[in-house]
């Protein structure tokens, strides 16, 4: 969970186990793992963690552990099972922590100061928990998509629904004023088609996604509106997701209702899709056949708006690209800063505290440091080569291959490393029992996590 996009569920949450603050305590921990934590506080950094985590009997890196292979029922359950604790104890947690007002001059001052900032004309805002939600709305509410894209049309964040988050990005910028070039509810065909599948009203949605900047807590608001299936929903997002390709199945003419009218549906309507998929990637980036449909267009439009590397949309180059010196993971190290750099990494690992970027700084003879100065400085390949000058052009072509071959079929060294490799693989694709290169473990996780991701349903 990226919670620099987006706050924890709210501590008064209270779905994950019937106990307050293990919601929020997840979505920390799972921003832990992922090291986008953005400014939250997990664990015994933070003081309502340390009480959940002592209600529950873990601790954090326990419970770190746990969220890191459990869905919310498996860690409520978990949770549960930990705390030994009676429907009267837990009900009683529940109310002391519901009801707690600020017990010290720290906690009254940001009380006083979330108040005068976000809400001055509020005088029912008097306990800690109140006062946290407060500063995470106010922190989340406002969107400026002028100085930042939407998220990906491919997320599913949202109500499992493929373009909501998008939508609800959209949805916050356009009441703050700041959506930019993008359209938001009736002027988008795209978010006309979400809001009638999900049979909400524009305002509505607006209303609540500014309420609930959370992706669980807007889920729970559109779920309290909104019955659809687990398989309704999956029909419904491949279809969209493959707006701009010709028509997989007949189940396409279900759910576009702003191409054309369901009953006319025709494949000429798809051709017309397709031509104006076309135009537009020309207008865009004419080099890139790659982009078969509008999500895949919305993609590369936000990246070249706003200059950015953004590896939470697609994956860097691959491990064995020779593109930059012809040196193994250097096109790769580059894309990982320059994602760094607009703080679009995701979940990828980078310099230190990735092994291969690890290796390539040390045969070029450079710390991180110096390389993200060095990418923030430089803006193509090219420029970037001719920085490295001699750390690079310097290297024989001789050092150059026994360091891609060196790199490259690294493996294992030891049973634990073992134990990782077969793991990873066995969660990416069982059938790849060939695989024994970490190099080759990574590229086979870029193409099957964002084939997951793009698969729409």
């Amino acid at each position: 969970m990226d919670l620099t996009r987006q706050p924890p569920r709210r501590p008064s949450n209270d779905r994950v186990a019937g106990i307050v603050g293990l919601a929020r305590m997840i979505d920390k921990a799972r921003g832990h793992n992922a090291e986008t934590i953005g400014a939250f506080k997990y664990g015994d950094d933070s003081g309502l963690d340390v009480e959940v985590l002592e209600f529950i009997n873990m601790q954090a890196a326990e419970f770190a552990a746990a969220v890191g292979k459990m869905d919310d029922a498996a860690l409520g359950e978990l949770a549960l099972e930990k705390a030994h604790k009676s429907a009267e104890d837990i009900n009683a947690f529940n109310a002391e922590h519901l009801a707690r007002e600020p017990q010290d001059e720290l906690h009254e001052r940001l009380l006083v100061e979330r108040i005068a900032q976000y809400a001055p004309e509020r005088t029912d805002i008097k306990t800690v928990f109140a006062s946290i939600e407060l500063d995470d709305w106010g922190a989340f509410r406002d969107l400026d998509l002028t100085a930042q894209p939407p998220r990906s049309p491919y997320l599913r964040s949202v109500f499992g629904v493929a373009g909501a988050a998008r939508m609800a990005d959209k949805a916050r910028a356009a009441t703050c004023g700041k959506l930019g070039e993008y359209r938001f509810g009736a002027d988008s065909s795209q978010d006309a088609a979400i809001l009638e599948f999900l049979g909400l009203a524009e305002d509505a949605f607006r209303q609540a996604a500014y309420e609930n900047p959370n992706d669980d807590e807007l889920s729970e608001w559109i779920a309290e509106h909104c019955q659809k299936s687990a398989a309704e929903k999956s029909v419904f997002s491949v279809c969209r997701a493959n707006v701009g390709r010709h028509p997989a199945h007949p189940l396409h003419h279900s759910y576009h209702p702003d191409i054309f009218d369901a009953a006319h549906a025709s494949t000429g309507a798809y051709d017309q899709m397709r031509e104006r998929l076309a135009v537009r990637r020309a207008e865009i980036a004419p080099e890139r056949g790659d982009v078969q449909s509008f999500f895949d267009l919305q993609d590369l439009d936000d990246e070249l708006s706003f200059g950015l590397t953004d590896l939470r949309r697609h994956p860097p180059r691959s491990p064995f690209d020779l593109s930059v010196g012809g040196l193994a993971c250097l096109a790769r190290m580059i894309d990982k800063f320059r994602a760094a750099h607009c703080h679009c990494l995701g979940e990828y690992w980078c310099g230190e505290d990735s092994g291969f970027d690890r290796a390539v700084l040390d045969f070029l003879g450079l710390n991180q440091e110096a390389f993200a100065e060095a990418i923030a400085a430089n803006e193509t390949d090219a420029a970037l080569a001719a920085w490295l000058g001699e750390r690079l052009s310097g290297k024989s072509e001789d050092e150059k291959a026994e360091f891609n071959q060196r790199l490259l079929t690294a493996s294992p060294r030891n049973d634990r490393q073992q134990s990782f490799l077969l793991k990873a693989v066995a969660q990416l694709d069982a059938s790849r029992t060939d695989l024994e290169s970490f190099a080759a473990l990574t590229l086979l996780d870029d193409k099957v996590s964002f084939a997951r991701l793009k698969a729409g349903v």
